[in-house]
């Protein structure tokens, strides 16, 4: 009957619209809905343990309610409301104590989040009781007490100064959202990754979020605020210089104010003194063409009187003819000795007059007198202020000189000294800086500049000498030997001059779209630098040349990855009846006949034994690698001092330790050679591939069949020096190398 009323009374009682109940019988821990929040571990605990406890006791309706009167008075004297009576007669109303139910409540709460546990509790009238009290009706006395002190555990005193206060909530506020969309870049709620359209969408934390956006913010601030620096600077000096463009200007107007009338005057003078001259000079001219004119008319006068003359002798008798003849003919002759100038005294065409304005010049000039400038200070090259086909050159002047512009100057140097006979280039500027491009790499130049004004050049500057910076260098990738630890990176430099150092940087192979550089050597004399590096990465490294000028772009990127020991063949060593691959990674010794006469001796290339070396990284350490062989091909593979004599068979002295396989009458012999000696080892099943592991730290060498992952034989070196893998074909056939692999499991046990 307590139960079937319990049920009844918690069925009457209204419930609040904030809180939702479901079947917990429907769901387990596991299976239960994400859409809820989960539910604090610990409160659930204590609640079950209450329950328990209230089974056992199985408290009546009387002691619910004086327990239910205690808690109020406690509460009205904690809060220090002794003096509110209304609210105290809503904590003891009498009906309360009617509020029996069954001990196990059939549902479950729904929790929310505590930003809005505070609103959620704040109540009105027995709805707060209820809720506060007993979670809405369900559940006992003693349940409700434990409930309560669960509740201010979990939640702390910041909910209880609020659990009597009536604040009704707002039912069409959202719920705040905690976690950020980075596809849609919009913040949303948890439970929408699960269920809405944002399930495929990749979410971050929206304190990440919020920090990256902070971030973000920060930089853009700090960007904008340079740039208001800037444009600060940029205006003051505008500013200025409008000030002084308006003072100069003022003094210019006062001056062609207090010069004009005298420029004025002077070409008025000027003018009068012309137009006297030019006077003069046409009267000259005129009277001597004058003069000229009436001489050329009497000589005619006379030409025709003789003319006239002689015709009438001719209609003279022969007697009186010869008679006048002879006078006529003396007086044509001194006639005729008589010269006549027939050359014009005075041109027609109008003679150019040089007007001479110097002293109008002069004038000109005194308006506004400005002295040719000083001679120029070139500074010397700044660091860093170069690149591959580009310097740029700055200069200063004394701060009285006026100039109108600058002309620079350069040539390139030659022979470390001043270019002579060399090609000069000119620029004209008006700054006291200049960029000059289209230059030789790591090349110097020598450039000096004048200053130019209306007054004229200035004298030269000193010659400075300047310097381009080199080009990128050219790594070799095809000797690029690395192992777990380090690499060692080989290249040219690129460059006809010397540079003064490299730079080797590397980043990660992993994130190649960041620009940032993981790390940098700097100060590499030569053109090889041992690096060391994190196993098991790969990096891109670029390598870069500097001079005084500044640094060379990036080179080429190569790849290089700290997985196992990686190394090519070396051909300076290869005998010549040996060929190397392209990939330097196998050796084939081809079927065509050799040469009756062995190569002559050498110090590098091996000459009585087939054989060549491979190039490993002079790293302390481990180093492994595996050969790939035919079980019926005779070779050596080991390894081997750089000096070992090459005119002796691999592991025939004392600078080298191999393994050689010899094939004859279907039986395989295997040695394990070292200063011509070897343990008797018989191997029974012919390995396909060799491991072999260079241990300097313990100095041991020790050879695998791979496949079946079996140990062979292992040396006790005496590595002194850093050696390198040898290989030898006495017969036609190859071998194949493979390295840049990690170490098996079972080779790491010797």
């Amino acid at each position: 009957m307590e139960e079937e009323s319990g049920e009844e009374l918690g069925l009457d009682r209204s419930t609040p619209k904030d809180f939702h109940f479901y079947h917990m019988d429907l769901y387990d821990s596991e299976d239960r809905p994400q859409l809820f929040p989960e539910e604090n571990p610990r409160m659930r605990k204590e609640v079950v343990q209450a329950e328990t406890a209230n089974e056992s006791t199985g408290a009546g309706d009387g002691k619910a309610q004086s327990d239910l009167r205690e808690e109020v008075e406690e509460l009205v004297h904690l809060y220090g409301l002794e003096d509110d009576h209304e609210l105290g007669d809503e904590f003891v109303d009498e009906n309360m104590p009617k509020m029996g139910v069954s001990e196990y409540p059939p549902y479950g709460m729904k929790r929310r989040d505590p930003a809005r546990e505070q609103r959620d509790w704040r109540l009105s009238g027995e709805a707060a009781e209820a809720e506060d009290l007993g979670f809405g009706g369900w559940g006992s006395a003693g349940q409700c007490q434990d409930l309560r002190e669960v509740y201010r555990y979990t939640h702390g005193r910041a909910s209880e100064e609020y659990e009597c206060y009536v604040i009704p909530e707002e039912e069409d506020e959202e719920e705040a959202a905690d976690v950020f969309c980075v596809t849609c870049k919009t913040p949303i709620r948890a439970f929408q990754k699960v269920f809405d359209e944002h399930k495929e969408h990749e979410v971050i934390p929206l304190s990440e979020a919020l920090e990256s956006a902070k971030d973000e913010i920060h930089k853009n601030m700090y960007k904008l605020e340079k740039q208001i620096i800037d444009m600060e600077n940029f205006a003051n000096h505008l500013e200025e210089v409008f000030i002084t463009v308006e003072e100069n200007f003022g003094k210019q107007e006062q001056n062609f104010e207090s010069h004009y009338n005298e420029i004025l005057e002077t070409l008025a003078q000027k003018y009068e003194e012309k137009i006297q001259a030019l006077g003069e000079k046409k009267k000259e001219r005129l009277e001597a063409l004058y003069g000229q004119l009436v001489s050329c008319g009497e000589n005619l006068d006379t030409c025709k009187e003789l003319m006239e003359t002689i015709e009438e002798m001719c209609h003279e008798e022969k007697v009186d003819f010869i008679k006048d003849a002879v006078a006529m003919a003396d007086r044509l002759g001194k006639f005729l000795k008589t010269k006549t100038d027939v050359e014009i005294s005075a041109q027609p065409d109008f003679e150019d007059q040089t007007l001479d304005f110097s002293d109008v010049e002069q004038l000109m000039d005194s308006i506004n007198t400005i002295p040719a400038p000083s001679a120029p200070v070139i500074n010397p090259q700044a660091p860093n202020s170069a690149t591959g086909s580009s310097v740029r050159v700055c200069w200063s002047l004394y701060s009285d000189d006026t100039v109108e512009s600058y002309q620079l100057s350069y040539r390139p140097v030659q022979d470390s000294s001043p270019g002579k006979d060399q090609a000069e280039f000119t620029v004209t500027i008006k700054e006291t800086y200049c960029s000059v491009t289209d230059l030789v790499p790591n090349t110097q130049y020598e450039f000096w500049v004048t200053a130019h004004n209306r007054a004229g050049p200035s004298p030269s500057s000193e010659r400075a000498v300047y310097v381009t910076a080199p080009s990128p260098p050219i790594i070799k990738t095809k000797e690029i030997r690395s192992c777990e630890e380090a690499v060692l990176i080989c290249w040219e430099s690129g460059n006809l001059n010397p540079v003064d150092s490299y730079t080797v940087e590397l980043t990660q192979a992993e994130s190649p779209e960041a620009s940032g550089v993981t790390e940098s050597v700097v100060g590499i004399p030569t053109c090889e630098s041992l690096v060391q590096l994190q196993p098991g990465q790969s990096y891109i490294i670029y390598v870069r040349a500097l001079n005084m000028g500044g640094p060379s772009v990036r080179s080429e990127p190569a790849t290089v990855h700290t997985i196992g020991s990686y190394f090519r063949l070396n051909k300076d060593t290869c005998h010549p009846w040996l060929a190397i691959s392209q990939d330097g990674l196998t050796i084939i010794r081809s079927e065509r006949s050799t040469p009756r006469r062995e190569p002559p001796p050498s110090d590098t290339r091996f000459t009585r034994c087939v054989a060549v070396m491979g190039n490993l990284i002079p790293v302390r350490g481990h180093h492994y690698w595996e050969v790939e062989v035919n079980e019926h091909l005779d070779y050596t593979v080991g390894v081997a001092f750089e000096d070992v004599p090459k005119q002796e068979d691999l592991g025939a002295n004392c600078l080298s330790w191999c393994m050689r396989h010899t094939f004859a009458s279907s039986r395989h012999k295997y040695e394990f050679l070292h200063n011509r000696t070897t343990p008797d080892i018989r191997i029974t099943v012919p390995p396909k591939k060799i491991g072999i592991l260079l241990d300097y730290e313990n100095s041991k060498l020790s050879f695998f069949n791979v496949d079946l992952s079996q140990h062979l034989y292992t040396f006790s070196c005496q590595l002194h020096k850093f050696v390198h893998p040898c290989f030898s074909l006495e017969k036609p056939g190859c071998l194949k190398i493979h390295n840049g692999i990690s170490m098996p499991k079972h080779v790491t046990f010797y």
